[in-house]
């Protein structure tokens, strides 16, 4: 009982620290504008709304990546063979995601986007099942 818990757990921090990663090149390529305070919201906001298609695709393309080693970990931490934690962990990033997005202003295309994505998770659970002999 206590690996499936320790998956799930490992997921949710290897799944963010990727998203936070191209999130960070995202914010590189994109920067805030100059002395915007990130826990402004009206301000990120603005951000959001004026962020070019390419910037808000590499958001996707973090939740991408982020949901399929986040499917990834938790299926090998967990070591039971079960999709449980995988599912589990996009779950609470799906959570998340539908969130963020109801706060911030999005368009449908990324709302669909954001929302199918989140399915990678087990594309990560099937690549920690093959075995390699």
């Amino acid at each position: 009982m206590l690996r499936p818990i320790l998956g799930v757990i490992a997921g949710i921090i290897a799944g963010s620290l990727c998203v936070w990663a191209v999130e960070t090149i995202n914010h590189s390529l994109y920067p805030f504008p100059a002395g915007m305070k990130t826990n402004d919201m009206d301000a990120f906001k603005a951000y959001v709304e004026n962020l070019p298609v390419l910037g808000k695709l590499l958001v996707i393309v973090g939740y991408a990546l982020g949901a399929l080693v986040s499917g990834f970990v938790s299926t090998k931490v967990a070591k039971n063979g079960k999709p449980v934690a995988a599912i589990i962990c996009g779950v609470i990033f799906l959570t998340f995601t539908i969130y963020n997005m109801s706060v911030l202003p999005t368009p449908v295309w990324f709302w669909v986007l954001g929302i199918l994505v989140w399915g990678l998770v087990l594309a990560g659970y099937k690549l920690a099942l093959n075995k390699k002999h």
